[in-house]
């Protein structure tokens, strides 16, 4: 739930306050962390009027966000993103 919308993970943060999961709570601070970012670097690569930044920018980050989603349904903790970015979530 936490990769597919932002709301999504942070509902998700909610849900695993009671029982936490090590698992769980890695991919949720992954999620959130690829989302953040998406949002916080998408703002300035907006600015760029080049088509082809923007669309690489988008490729990235979807690749990113299927390589976190992909983990977590295998039951992986593969990080998609720096270990100490992710250490700054929850």
């Amino acid at each position: 739930m936490a990769y597919l919308t932002i709301i999504g993970a942070v509902i998700a943060i909610f849900m695993n306050n009671e029982n936490k999961s090590a698992f769980a709570s890695f991919h949720i601070r992954q999620a959130l962390g690829i989302f953040l970012t998406f949002f916080l670097l998408g703002y300035p690569i907006g600015y760029f009027d080049s088509w082809m930044i923007s669309s690489a920018f988008y490729v990235f980050f979807f690749i990113l966000w299927i390589y976190g989603f992909l983990g977590a349904l295998n039951g992986e903790e593969k990080s998609a993103i720096s270990r100490r970015f992710l250490s700054k979530f929850i």
